[in-house]
């Protein structure tokens, strides 16, 4: 699309009578408006407006920018406004504006007219056209000029040009990249990545620029180039993982100071004397990784992705679940004498809301880990259904895989629509295919067997007693300890929350008795068996038992890291007693998590019961591995107290 589709003679105002900002803005959007361009105009002025509030978009050298992308919009257009002598628009550089182009994106805006919206950024980096514009006196002499640069623009290169440039770049020495967005990823994303890549090309620096724009992101760095590159720009008023970058050298800027200060960002990430990027939570590896994994790894990947952002609301559910019981046993039923109001709301938000949406949630954030933003939805959805549909948690997770892999299914077989497609792929293709399609497969293939499945599981779960419910007990706890954290001790958690949300409460019983036995059996075995531990080690004992209590089972890890041999079947052995005892003795937790807490609040009848099966699984585990760990030699000790 051309830039003059969007930018018309009754867009055009050659004389403005601003003197002020505001008034620039007032005149444009009535310009706009009275093109036919607007839906609301009071609402697309405030939209103007919010993102002045963000940062200016008078971006130094006479212009100024403001736009918008919103429903307010009619249809796509461009505004050009020009004062001779000049409005203070609060611009970089501290200089007067003159040439003032609106932008009116509409929110579902095609790939075509943010093309187009890009490419008049690029333009307006060229200090020619901007001296030829303030030159200009007839809206015809605009249109000639833009046009004019619009057929001499470079960014309409074709795909295999872009792919052999790329290909180029990585291969040279001292490569730079960058990233750049905005908050509207419309004009500052592409004027950004421009002026970077015309300074480069006067500098003989090869580079390359991944934009974060409203279309989507486009250029995307892949691992092999992020590895290759002397350094990395992210020039970018919004959120970009940076995680990727770790040990790199990285230079964080606004979004703006890639336009202003291409030249200097360019030498600041050739200098590899600059402190190492450190990522938080460590580097996260990009998804072309996945190639590299296995099936089983990979499968993993995905499933923690949606146990971990479901984890928030077990929590948060659970602890305020617990907080009812507080107020008696059945303070959240209108027909009990306990009935209390406040507690009635606080299990309204812990069980009919946090924890109706962890299925969902499940399955979404595993589509998502998969497919990215288009498989979010329809994992939603998916979970939903699984829901409704009485799968439970295991229907949720087979929700999330088949909403991921169908979404990857549905962008492989419309990769190749024509480019005016592109932006109604997020948008409307991939949404109603994928949300259709596994909609469809899980009410008549997935949650008829699904269903099934999760009904005899749980029947069976209720009808344990005696010694089988200690076996289940023993299993559970033992599983919690295993890896303390990893696929073992998630499995176990995920299937004991599950369990809860149906009523049933043996199992999180299990699992939260044996996941509080190692941090406490690892405290414990310090105190008993001091002279086989450092001084830095028997530091944490207070720590350990604070986890411990607070069912953290993480405070172990360090040590079973350290000797994995000796610790791990020790705390299983204790972890798996301690939930035996406590299924057989009654206990009967009612919350997924919380440890002494939700003890206390939900099973008080039984606190006894549960901490004898927590201190006498944490001494069997403890007096076990401080038998069978070795004493530290003098070198030993030597060598720790250096450290």
């Amino acid at each position: 699309m051309r830039i003059t589709e969007l930018l018309t003679k009754e867009t055009i105002a050659m004389d403005l009578s601003a003197t002020h900002k505001d008034q620039v803005i007032d005149e444009l959007v009535s310009q706009l408006n009275q093109a036919g361009k607007l839906s609301d105009e009071v609402t697309f002025k405030e939209a103007i407006h919010a993102r002045e509030s963000q940062s200016t978009t008078g971006i130094g050298e006479g212009i100024a920018i403001p736009h918008a992308k919103t429903d307010a919009v009619q249809s796509a257009a461009i505004a050009f406004g020009k004062s001779i002598d000049g409005v203070d628009y609060q611009s970089l550089d501290m200089q007067p504006a003159h040439l003032f182009f609106m932008i009116a994106a509409p929110a579902g805006g095609a790939q075509t007219h943010l093309d187009a919206l890009a490419k008049l950024s690029g333009i307006l980096m060229d200090e020619n056209v901007r001296a030829e514009l303030l030159q200009a006196k007839s809206e015809e002499e605009v249109l000639n000029i833009i046009n004019k640069h619009d057929d001499e623009a470079t960014d309409e290169e074709t795909e295999e040009s872009v792919v052999a440039s790329n290909e180029a770049a990585v291969s040279e020495e001292g490569l730079v990249l960058a990233v750049t967005a905005c908050p509207t990823g419309i004009a500052h994303t592409y004027m950004a990545a421009d002026a970077l890549k015309n300074q480069a090309k006067k500098m003989g620096v090869p580079i390359k620029v991944e934009t974060n724009g409203s279309g989507g992101i486009k250029n995307h760095l892949t691992e092999e180039e992020i590895e290759k590159a002397s350094g990395i720009i992210v020039a970018a008023d919004v959120h970009v993982e940076t995680n990727r970058f770790d040990g790199k050298n990285v230079i964080q800027v606004p979004v703006a100071d890639g336009i202003k200060r291409p030249e200097e960002l360019i030498n600041m990430a050739q200098d590899t004397s600059r402190k190492p990027f450190v990522a938080k939570g460590g580097k996260q590896s990009s998804s072309t990784s996945n190639e590299k994994q296995s099936v089983s790894k990979t499968i993993y990947k995905h499933l923690m992705n949606g146990v971990s952002n479901m984890l928030p609301l077990v929590i948060s559910g659970g602890i305020l679940m617990a907080i009812v019981f507080l107020f008696g046993e059945n303070s959240f039923d209108p027909k009990s004498d306990q009935y209390n109001e406040f507690a009635a709301n606080l299990w309204s938000i812990g069980s009919d809301s946090a924890f109706q949406l962890i299925v969902p949630i499940l399955a979404g954030f595993i589509a998502r880990s998969i497919a990215d933003k288009p498989g979010f939805a329809s994992g939603l959805v998916g979970g939903m259904l699984a829901v409704a549909g009485g799968s439970g948690f295991l229907g949720g997770i087979i929700a999330g895989f088949l909403a991921g892999y169908l979404t990857e299914g549905v962008k492989y077989i419309f990769k190749k629509l024509p480019q005016m497609f592109e932006g109604l792929k997020p948008t409307l293709i991939y949404p109603v295919l994928s949300v259709s399609l596994t909609g469809l497969l899980m009410v008549y293939v997935i949650n008829p067997p699904t269903s099934w499945l999760n009904n005899l599981l749980l029947s069976g779960l209720d009808s344990l007693s005696g010694s089988n419910i200690m076996l289940l007990g023993l299993v559970l706890g033992a599983m919690m300890a295993i890896d303390m954290g990893g696929p073992f001790n998630k499995a176990a958690y995920v299937f004991a929350t599950a369990a809860l949300t149906e009523g049933n409460a043996a199992a999180i019983t299990a699992a939260m008795v044996g996941g509080m036995i190692p941090p406490i059996a690892i405290a414990t075995a310090m105190l008993i068996f001091r002279s086989k531990f450092t001084k830095a080690q028997k530091g944490s004992v207070i720590p350990n038992y604070v986890m411990g209590l607070s069912f953290i089972t993480e405070g172990a890890i360090p040590f079973a890291a350290a000797d994995p041999l000796r610790v791990i079947p020790s705390m299983m052995v204790g972890s798996g007693i301690g939930g035996a005892i406590a299924l057989g003795l009654g206990s009967n937790i009612q919350a997924p998590h919380g440890g002494i807490f939700v003890i206390l609040a939900t099973d008080f009848g039984h606190v006894l019961q549960t901490l004898l099966a927590v201190v006498i699984g944490a001494l069997v585990a403890a007096i076990i591995y401080g038998l069978i760990k070795p004493k530290l030699t003098k070198e030993q000790l030597e060598i720790a107290e250096e450290a």
